[in-house]
């Protein structure tokens, strides 16, 4: 299960660049279709990190709240530069969330352990 929340998570980041530059373009359709590509694949995070959580509970619920916040923060980044408007700060709590969900999955006994 852990091999397919990673893998859930490096496509979907694969996928939210590729939609951050598209967006940049003139390639509406395009972005739409990697959009809700990327919308499937939060599900997935989503429900690969619950199948994680399992009977763990405690830092992996701080965990569980702060991979929503990264997803949240996806999907705003994507809204607002569509709409034209400013994304600065929404990129700053998506880099800081970012950093602090992977260390935590890395740090927590479940998953890989290259801090041990």
């Amino acid at each position: 299960m852990t091999h397919m929340h990673i893998t859930t998570w490096v496509v979907a980041l694969i996928l939210f660049f590729v939609a951050v530059s598209m967006n940049k373009g003139d390639n509406a359709k395009s972005f739409k279709i990697v959009h809700m590509i990327l919308r499937l694949f939060y599900v997935l995070i989503i429900l690969t990190g619950f199948g994680l959580i399992g009977s763990a509970f405690g830092v992996y619920a701080l965990k569980a709240i702060i991979g929503i916040i990264v997803i949240g923060m996806m999907e705003m980044i994507l809204v607002r530069a569509k709409k034209g408007k400013s994304t600065g700060a929404l990129w700053a709590v998506f880099i800081i969330a970012f950093l602090a969900v992977v260390y935590m999955g890395l740090a927590l006994p479940q998953g890989f352990q290259p801090f041990a």
